[in-house]
């Protein structure tokens, strides 16, 4: 029996790194003691240990939950039928249990009192009646369409408004609080009906069959290009604890190296104590070098999200550099550094960056070869022997002039320069793409989400 839950442990565990959830082994070892001091009867008890334990991150609790559904459900097999079970369940033999005008009409008093428990009851009982589709002799789905389609619960909203306003004025604050509260309960009885779903397949076919499939991708993982209005504020919300985080690595390191050069004069006054001898080496003062910053990138609306994200992050970064400039470009460049003040509202800024900086000359489509020129004759200082030159975009030219030669002599005068495409490599120098000639010149890294983003500002920082 202890096997065998150690073994859904790990998998579990397993599964959730799969999912891009961060676990060491540190964390697992914790997890694994918390067994010993959690009832294990209490299933949400064993949830909230696992969770204590392996879980940093906000954004990554809906992942776990779903996963943890999967390995540790909370019946097995079919669940007992109780008393409760059948004074919800219309009267009949077992084919008038199974008929959806009967259920709607249980569904729509359970929805109207807001019993939970009669609520999960009636989702499980429910996917038995219909859910279960029997695709070949001997084997079998459960599928929530099915199930939701035969009760249409969302067309229960004008009886149980009825129910809930007897007697009350229609269109004021009590419909809009009881439209609200009613479209709430379906909600919930919709996600009742999939979980139990998603325990009956994983019963028959193994959790790991199902695990990817149920569970949406961590918002970090999402790709740039592909990036939903709702992905881009989890986003947002992820910029300034990731750059804390990052700063907080670069503190670390900087006190792991805080020895400077070997200062020769103290440590051979030192050594007179010793007889000579060296014992104690002392050495300068480190003195952390921090360099300027200067992002140029393409706001078009093919990658406006990415540069949108990684602005933010620039931002939220600056104290880690002596000065942060950033531009943006269409088919010309603007300097956008006005609009991003210390402590100011980043969607904000945004939004004033895209109304008021002056990024198209021509007719708005993606000019690198004029922006960059642009940006070398109207910026001369922007880039220097101390500069760290950032450029973001996916290098599609409209089949226009690089102006390689510009971009060289950019690079040169930097300290260093890269350049993040969130194009997927394998696409690289397709169609009008002019990474071929870039890549030359710059080194040119794939960053299409936040993971690869952090990982590549982890390298940028200085140290």
């Amino acid at each position: 029996m202890a096997t065998g839950l150690l073994d859904r442990e790990i998998a579990f565990f397993h599964a959730l790194r799969e999912a891009g959830v961060s676990i060491s082994l540190a964390e697992v070892l914790d997890a694994t003691r918390a067994l010993g001091v959690v009832d294990l009867i209490e299933r949400e008890s064993l949830r909230a240990a696992f969770a204590a334990t392996t879980v940093k991150r906000p954004a990554h609790r809906p992942a776990f939950d779903a996963l943890f559904d999967l390995w540790f459900p909370p019946v097995t097999g079919e669940p007992s039928t109780t008393g409760r079970d059948l004074a919800a369940r219309p009267a009949g033999d077992g084919d008038d249990a199974a008929d959806p005008v009967a259920l709607r009409e249980v569904l729509r008093q359970i929805l109207l009192d807001g019993d939970e428990e009669a609520m999960l009851r009636f989702a499980r009982e429910t996917v038995r009646d219909l859910g279960r589709s029997d695709a070949a002799p001997g084997r079998q789905s459960w599928f929530s369409y099915r199930v939701l389609r035969g009760l249409s619960p969302e067309t229960l909203m004008a009886t149980l408004l009825d129910a809930l306003l007897a007697g009350q004025q229609r269109g004021g604050l009590a419909e809009k609080v009881a439209r609200q509260t009613i479209s709430e309960r379906i909600r919930r009885f919709q996600e009742m009906v999939e979980s139990e779903v998603r325990r009956r397949l994983a019963e028959d076919r193994g959790p790991d069959k199902l695990a990817k499939a149920a569970v949406q991708p961590l918002a970090e993982q999402v790709d740039f290009l592909r990036v939903s209005r709702a992905d881009m504020a989890e986003l947002r919300r992820q910029v300034f604890p990731l750059a804390r985080r990052l700063a907080t690595r670069l503190t670390a390191r900087r006190r792991l190296g805080q020895s400077g050069r070997l200062d020769f004069r103290r440590t051979v006054r030192a050594s007179l104590g010793t007889g000579g001898v060296p014992l104690v080496t002392h050495h300068r003062p480190h003195k952390p070098h921090k360099p300027e910053l200067t992002v140029v990138c393409d706001v078009s609306d093919s990658v406006a999200g990415f540069a949108h994200f990684t602005l933010m992050l620039a931002y939220a970064l600056s104290e880690q550099f002596t000065k942060v400039r950033a531009f943006a470009f269409i088919d010309t460049c603007d300097e956008v550094s006005r609009f991003f003040s210390p402590g100011g509202d980043v969607a904000d800024a945004l939004a004033r960056m895209s109304a008021e900086a002056q990024l198209v000359q021509f007719d708005g489509h993606s000019d690198y070869g004029h922006s960059f020129a642009q940006f070398a004759a109207r910026y001369p200082d922007a880039v220097g022997p101390r500069t760290s030159l950032l450029i973001l975009g996916d290098a599609r030219n409209n089949y226009r002039a690089a102006e390689v030669a510009v971009l060289r002599s950019l690079v040169a005068k930097s300290r260093r320069a890269y350049w993040l495409n969130p194009e997927p490599r394998a696409y690289w120098g397709s169609g009008d793409s002019a990474t071929a000639a870039y890549s030359e010149v710059v080194d040119m890294v794939e960053v299409r989400n936040a993971v690869q983003l952090e990982a590549f500002v982890s390298r940028l920082l200085p140290t």
